[in-house]
């Protein structure tokens, strides 16, 4: 019987995932009912923005891993991750790494 060392690590809490499928959902129906039906349309878009006022709480107070601070990292060290990325010897992070703190960013 082979036994596998792998750990499953749940690195994001419920409500970052919960979050972040709603945010994918509201957009897709404020994207496609942009003409049809516009007070659901308009509902939506009431909803991205109450989900962005959210996250943008929940950046701050949050756990670890959901906070903007755990994802916030120096144009030094985003170099030098990207740089280790293309010789494929970069380091393993728990959330974000570098290069996806600098694209949320973005």
């Amino acid at each position: 019987m082979a036994m596998n060392n792998e750990t499953e690590v749940r690195v994001w809490d419920p409500l970052v995932r919960i979050f972040h499928w709603t945010l994918v959902a509201a957009f897709t129906i404020a994207y496609v009912t942009e003409e049809e039906w516009m007070d659901l349309h308009v509902w939506a878009g009431y909803i991205v923005a109450g989900l962005i006022v959210f996250r943008t709480v929940w950046g701050v107070i949050g756990p670890k891993h959901a906070r903007f601070s755990d994802f916030l990292f120096s144009p030094a060290t985003t170099r030098a991750y990207l740089k280790d990325m293309l010789s494929l010897r970069e380091t393993r992070y728990l959330g974000h790494n570098p290069a996806g703190g600098a694209m949320v960013v973005a």
